[in-house]
């Protein structure tokens, strides 16, 4: 009988998590109606930027913020809380059923709709090239919902929560 152990650094995980977030994130814009263009133009410095982040561990939350392109008023969003532990099961793993079952009950958005990636970080994280303080949209007449654990591993996770009304 053999025995094999399979390793997976944290490095690996970083480079995991900041991928699966990012196919998630194409995944809503596309499913709720929008054009993921801009988005995947962009892949390069989100990616950069996320990475950079969840390695220093500063990365908090990743924001998709849909507004109207009139009012800019906030039509929806989700949210990826990022969560840090010391240790994991040494796993990585993805949940696309859930985040495609909360697309489906959340709904379209109007077409007419704009949406900006920001991202959270914690006090003292290193510089990314690009990138720089933002807010966030107000919230007021929107119900937030939680998702749950959407992407993660190796102490690493990703929980997932949408706001619509």
């Amino acid at each position: 009988m053999s025995t094999f152990t399979v390793s997976i650094t944290y490095t690996q995980t970083v480079t995991y998590v900041t991928t699966k977030m990012l196919l998630l994130i194409k995944e809503i814009i596309r499913e709720i109606g929008l054009d993921p263009a801009k988005f995947t133009d962009d892949w390069e410095s989100y990616e950069r930027a996320i990475s950079t982040w969840l390695s220093s561990r500063n990365l908090q939350k990743v924001t998709l913020e849909i507004y109207s392109s009139r009012s800019g008023e906030l039509a929806a969003r989700w949210d990826l809380d990022v969560l840090y532990a010391t240790v994991g099961e040494g796993t990585l793993w993805v949940d696309t059923a859930a985040i495609r079952y909360s697309i489906a009950k959340a709904g379209l958005v109007p077409s007419t709709c704009l949406y900006e990636l920001k991202l959270t970080v914690s006090p003292g994280a290193p510089d990314v090239a690009g990138w720089g303080p933002a807010s966030l949209r107000s919230t007021e007449g929107l119900r937030r919902y939680v998702v749950g654990a959407t992407t993660g591993g190796n102490g690493l996770t990703a929980q997932t929560a949408y706001w619509s009304r």
